[in-house]
C-alpha cells in the first residue's frame, strides 16, 4: 500500500514520525521547509511554508494547492495520513475528491480546543483521530486511541 505522509514542520512532523510502524518502502513524505535526511521514505517533497496572516497568503496558497495536486497525480497514493497543519489541507481535500482514503490525526497539543486544520479536515477525513478523550466532545465522529507518543 502506498501511503503519503504529510505535515507541516516542527511538532507536527515529529508526531508524524511517531507513525514509523506504518512507513514502508513505498511511503512518500510531503512536508514544508528545508529538506531533511530520512531514508525511510521512497520519495520526499518539500513545499514552501506559508502564513495565513501574510499579505500574499491567497496567492501562495493557490501555488501550494497546484503543487500538491501535481504531487498527488504523480504519486497516486492509496492513503494520505496527515498530522496537520495548514500546508496539508489542499492535498487532503484533493485526495478525498479523487476517492483516496484520508486519515487525519489532530495534534497532541490540542486537548480541549480544535485546530483550524482539524475543523476543516474533519469533514473530509475517512478516519479522524484525536489524542485526547476531551476532543470527542468537539469531534463526535472521531476515534480515540490514546496519544501517538
Amino acid at each position: 500500500m502506498k501511503i503519503l505522509f504529510t505535515s507541516s514542520s516542527g511538532g507536527h512532523l515529529e508526531e508524524l514520525f511517531q507513525l514509523k510502524k506504518f512507513i514502508n518502502e513505498q511511503s512518500i513524505l510531503l512536508t514544508e521547509g528545508k529538506p531533511i535526511v530520512d531514508n525511510r521514505f521512497r520519495k520526499k517533497y518539500f513545499v514552501k511554508q506559508i502564513n495565513r496572516k501574510e499579505k500574499h497568503f491567497l496567492f501562495h496558497f493557490i501555488q501550494l494547492s497546484i503543487r500538491e495536486f501535481h504531487i498527488l497525480r504523480v504519486e497516486k497514493p492509496d492513503v494520505i495520513i496527515s498530522t496537520g497543519a495548514l500546508t496539508t489541507v489542499p492535498i487532503c481535500i484533493f485526495a478525498k475528491l479523487m476517492k483516496k482514503k484520508v486519515i487525519y490525526i489532530e495534534s497532541f497539543a490540542r486537548i480541549t480546543t480544535p485546530s483550524l486544520t482539524g475543523k476543516i479536515l474533519y469533514h473530509f477525513a475517512d478516519l479522524f483521530i484525536v489524542q485526547w478523550k476531551e476532543l470527542l466532545k468537539v469531534y463526535p465522529k472521531a476515534k480515540y486511541f490514546g496519544g501517538i507518543f
